[in-house]
């Protein structure tokens, strides 16, 4: 008798390879950030995100039609303000760039599924998450601005709120002022696990948020840790967080992990800016095969653990998902 183990015979055919299939994807659990500003007629490329565009209030149903046709149903919104100070007032204007944004997107695509960036970065002159005492970020200071922020954003039409300043106790402040106004319903979903990144460059380029001075280490994570990661996220469900996000990805394969199996709530996991141009800048070298890649990090992400993926990629691996590609 043959005692031989025989793993390939789940692997000759391709129908069987999809029905053992152990990590499964879906359009649904993909979110696609979208960067709005000020102005009119604008849909700018961005130079270091080639294929991601800024969008003015005008031209952004374009794109929403588009990210619809996909089948991608959830998208988050930055806002990047005409006008900066130091009060990051923008943030929370009612007329503020997202808050337009949210108006104009609910009542053209209200099947869509709108969640919007809680951060000061994109509005304070200084490009810090944060009300500054001297050349220090005032923790304490910066969160009813966070909340007023939320709240805003929620009265504009936003179906959920995610804080991204890594700020303590600001999940709380949120919570208690969205509760206080009528709107316990809305979730929270937490940048729990944020750490200070490279990868994160692009993304400044895109959002003109980079900082004028110093750097965010006092408040963003140290990669080196993974510890500090179970007490982040412990404590931002404790004040209240529905949801609990992982930033970056690829290189946080293993905190994805941790996260998704200490805590029974949906994790998500971000694959950030640096990540995308990457991909792009050796695609467009013709040194890797830009579809087979995309496919093979998402899935890595999602077999990591991630039940939710914001990716520049969304409308892509919607499409590889459809046809058979990933899933």
């Amino acid at each position: 008798m043959d005692q031989l183990q025989r793993p390939r015979r789940l692997r000759y055919d391709p129908r069987l390879r999809n029905m053992v299939r152990e990590t499964r994807m879906d359009k649904s659990s993909l979110i696609y950030p979208l960067f709005i500003q000020e102005g009119n007629n604008i849909t700018q490329e961005i130079s270091a995100m080639p294929g991601q565009f800024r969008y003015s209030v005008d031209t952004l149903p374009y794109e929403l039609e588009r990210v619809a046709k996909a089948g991608v149903s959830s998208v988050m919104l930055f806002g990047i303000p005409e006008k900066k100070d130091e009060l990051a007032s923008g943030a929370w204007a009612e007329d503020g760039i997202v808050q337009k944004a949210l108006k104009m997107a609910k009542q053209e695509f209200p099947n869509l599924y709108y969640i919007t960036d809680v951060c000061l970065c994109e509005y304070t002159s200084h490009g810090h998450c944060g009300m500054l005492c001297g050349h220090e970020v005032d923790n304490d200071a910066t969160l009813p601005v966070l909340a007023k922020t939320a709240l805003s954003h929620v009265q504009a039409g936003a179906d959920m709120v995610a804080p991204s300043d890594m700020m303590d106790g600001r999940v709380s402040a949120i919570r208690t002022l969205l509760d206080k106004n009528g709107f316990s319903s809305i979730p929270i979903l937490s940048y729990a696990v944020k750490y200070s990144s490279s990868f994160y460059g692009p993304f400044r380029t895109a959002a003109d948020s980079a900082p004028s001075f110093g750097d965010r280490k006092s408040y963003q994570m140290d990669y080196h840790n993974k510890k500090e990661a179970i007490k982040e996220a412990q404590l931002d469900l404790e004040e209240g967080a529905d949801l609990l996000m992982v930033k970056p990805a690829l290189s946080y394969l293993d905190v994805i992990q941790t996260v998704e199996q200490k805590f029974d709530v949906p994790v998500a996991a971000y694959s950030v800016s640096g990540e995308y141009a990457m991909i792009k800048a050796a695609a467009q070298k013709g040194w890797i095969d830009e579809a087979s890649i995309v496919c093979e990090t998402a899935a890595s992400i999602y077999r990591a653990g991630a039940d939710i993926l914001l990716t520049y990629y969304a409308k892509e691996l919607a499409q590889y998902m459809a046809e058979g590609r990933l899933g």
